[in-house]
């Protein structure tokens, strides 16, 4: 064979190689599954969170960790199926976001594969864990308390709006934190005297009948309940909010950055980076149980300075001093 001939042969020998070995190295990455309640468009800045606590704990996605992601787009009846796909397609450990409703769906359907949670319910009431400290099983995450601050945003709300006697309250009745929430407003509403009207919305189309029920009920002030769902409305909740000029409080900074008035709670990017971290621990091997529920205490008021003026209210010099972020 002559030295041309035998040189051609070995590179293309090499090339025909490359796509080999490639596809070895993609089968050989350990694939997350990551299953939300959400739809990705909103979920933007969270997922960046988690793919940074990702990161954090060594894995870069499409260079050595693969994720399958699964949305439900907030239509909670179809997470099972998406759930099922994931655990037929053996994923080495599920992210369960969007709320406890997510983590319940993973629960059901796999006792083997890891799955990394955040609920605003207590996950050992849930079902979803033994204790904070050893949650045993195949289940660990975050829980963040989040239906025990509503009366805290009433308290914030009302320095903001302190004329204000009748406060309407949005909540999703398809949520298995609702009652909590439910009577944590009750108990608020009633230690600083005002009256509550709770709306119940649970799809999309209920959104413009709920306001413009608040709206003929004279409703001063209005507090949207914390909801993953409510996450993924919450342009629509903030125009119709400024539609009717009724100040308003949420859950977290989005509503703000997106017009709303006033948010108070914990940061959820962040606590996506923390269960990236965690999901990568566990792809390193360790085991959930032995991964305590992490509970974040750090909570951030953020007040759009802007939507006020419109609104015609004075942001008290208190509660200002006290916000974490102020948007002008």
């Amino acid at each position: 064979m002559k030295r041309r001939e035998c040189i051609t042969l070995l590179l293309g020998g090499a090339a025909a190689a490359w796509p080999l070995a490639a596809r070895a190295q993609q089968l050989a990455m350990p694939v997350i599954g990551f299953l939300s309640s959400r739809s990705p468009g909103e979920s933007a800045s969270d997922l960046a969170g988690f793919r940074q606590g990702l990161a954090q704990a060594g894995y870069v996605e499409n260079q050595n960790v693969a994720i399958e992601y699964r949305w439900a787009e907030n239509r909670y009846e179809r997470l099972p199926a998406l759930v099922a796909d994931l655990v037929a397609r053996q994923v080495a450990v599920i992210a369960a976001l969007g709320g406890p409703v997510t983590a319940l769906a993973v629960k059901a359907a796999t006792k083997t594969i890891p799955f990394v949670f955040i609920t605003g319910v207590d996950p050992v009431k849930l079902g979803l864990v033994v204790s904070f400290a050893r949650p045993g099983g195949n289940a660990t995450g975050l829980n963040i308390f989040i239906t025990a601050i509503e009366a805290k945003r009433l308290g914030l709300l009302r320095e903001l709006v302190p004329t204000a006697a009748r406060i309407a309250v949005i909540v999703n009745p398809n949520s298995p934190e609702v009652e909590s929430q439910v009577n944590d407003v009750q108990a608020g509403v009633g230690a600083i005297g005002w009256e509550a009207q709770i709306l119940r919305v649970g799809s999309e189309a209920e959104f413009d009948t709920a306001f413009a029920t608040l709206a003929r009920s004279a409703a001063q002030a209005l507090l949207v309940a914390a909801d993953p769902s409510f996450n993924s409305q919450r342009e629509r909740i903030v125009a119709l909010a400024a539609r009717y000029k009724i100040p308003a409080i949420y859950e977290a900074r989005g509503y703000p950055v997106s017009g709303g008035l006033m948010s108070y709670g914990p940061n959820i990017a962040d606590m996506y980076r923390q269960v990236g971290r965690y999901t990568g621990q566990i792809l390193k091997g360790v085991k959930p149980a032995d991964l305590p529920v992490i509970q974040p205490t750090a909570l951030e008021l953020v007040i759009n300075l802007k939507t006020a003026r419109i609104l015609g209210l004075d942001v008290p010099p208190t509660l200002l001093a006290r916000a974490d972020e102020v948007i002008e």
